[in-house]
């Protein structure tokens, strides 16, 4: 049987964008967590960088998923999320720049507040500023029920909805992902090193699915690493290995279930809960790095890396890469309970 032999630029190609994100975003060194760490070399790509309405790695997978919504003649966006939710105020934030109404469907009682602040300030401050229009909906469990309900209540009233899943996770989301191994791939050549592995926070799955099947074609030495945020790590797997399959068909790529990897034990007591380890990765970032990392998801996957660091999991002459998947706006809705 011949191998397609197509690169991943090629594959991607195929598929068409908007133009929303900021591309390429930075590989940048961590040269002063490094030496705090001892080692192995530490890298950092950006995704906090990718420009529209305060960044985050959403927006790779807005660029296509929206491109489909316009197609197929909507004129309305509805997705869903909690309280400081980053994928729903990147959905919030895409839609204005587009023209397009904004539904959101934010789910209540998930987590209990961890701060005064928490249910104004932040990313739900910006949904407000973006122009979104809230429902508040109990949280069932269900992801996407409600979202999908929302849809169903704006047909019945003429509006034309497109559904974006739950933190943007389907098969064309993890398809738009996978550009960012495009790119690492060229920038760690041009910075003249080959990364053995790149370590990101995981929970809706979109993100990990992306990487996977990417890394397949384009790194294929190279390990990626999903910490789970969500103390739901079973879960976790399994949709990152659905997604992955099933981007990977549109893809035209290959695809091993071995290659999943979702790191549990480092979620803290619960999801959207900040734990020492959560708040002094944190501070690290934001002291060696000037970094900005936010208590749900990109504080907790460096602490998920700091502690496979400090358990001997890589050698100090390797290089890893750190994906920071942005949500800076969530730190200032968390900021009395962080006691920074």
């Amino acid at each position: 049987m011949q191998t397609n032999r197509k690169s991943l630029a090629d594959r991607l190609a195929v598929f068409p964008r908007l133009g929303l994100a900021d591309l390429p975003t930075p590989l940048e060194p961590m040269q002063r967590l490094t030496a705090h760490l001892g080692g192995p070399r530490l890298w950092v790509k950006r995704e906090d960088a990718t420009g529209l309405g305060f960044g985050g790695n959403k927006l790779r997978k807005l660029d296509y998923v929206l491109h489909e919504a316009l197609a197929k003649g909507a004129d309305t966006i509805v997705s869903g999320g909690v309280v400081q939710s980053n994928s729903q105020r990147q959905v919030a934030a895409a839609a204005a720049k587009l023209g397009l109404a904004c539904h959101l469907a934010v789910y209540q009682g998930r987590l209990a507040p961890p701060a005064p602040e928490y249910k104004t300030s932040g990313n739900a401050f910006l949904n407000r500023l973006y122009g979104a229009q809230l429902h508040d909906v109990p949280w069932t469990g269900d992801r996407n029920a409600a979202i999908r309900a929302l849809v169903d209540d704006l047909e019945v009233t003429g509006h034309k909805p497109y559904f974006v899943p739950y933190g943007v996770s389907n098969a064309l989301g993890a398809v738009g992902y996978a550009t960012t191994i495009a790119e690492i791939e060229a920038q760690a050549a041009q910075l003249g090193f080959a990364p053995s592995a790149i370590v990101h926070c995981t929970g809706s799955a979109g993100t990990q699915a992306g990487l996977v099947v990417g890394a397949a074609v384009a790194m294929p030495k190279t390990r990626i690493v999903g910490i789970d945020i969500d103390a739901e790590p079973a879960r976790v797997q399994t949709d990152v290995v659905k997604f992955a399959r099933e981007a990977s068909g549109l893809l035209d790529a290959p695809f091993d279930e071995a290659n999943v990897e979702v790191v549990a034990g480092h979620a803290g007591p619960a999801y959207g809960v900040p734990h020492e380890a959560t708040i002094e990765a944190i501070r690290l970032a934001g002291r060696l790095e000037a970094l900005a990392l936010d208590p749900v998801y990109s504080g907790k996957g460096l602490a998920g890396l700091i502690a496979l660091i400090r358990a001997g999991r890589w050698r100090k002459d390797e290089d890893v890469i750190f994906l920071h998947t942005g949500g800076a706006p969530a730190l200032f809705a968390y900021q009395s309970a962080l006691c920074i």
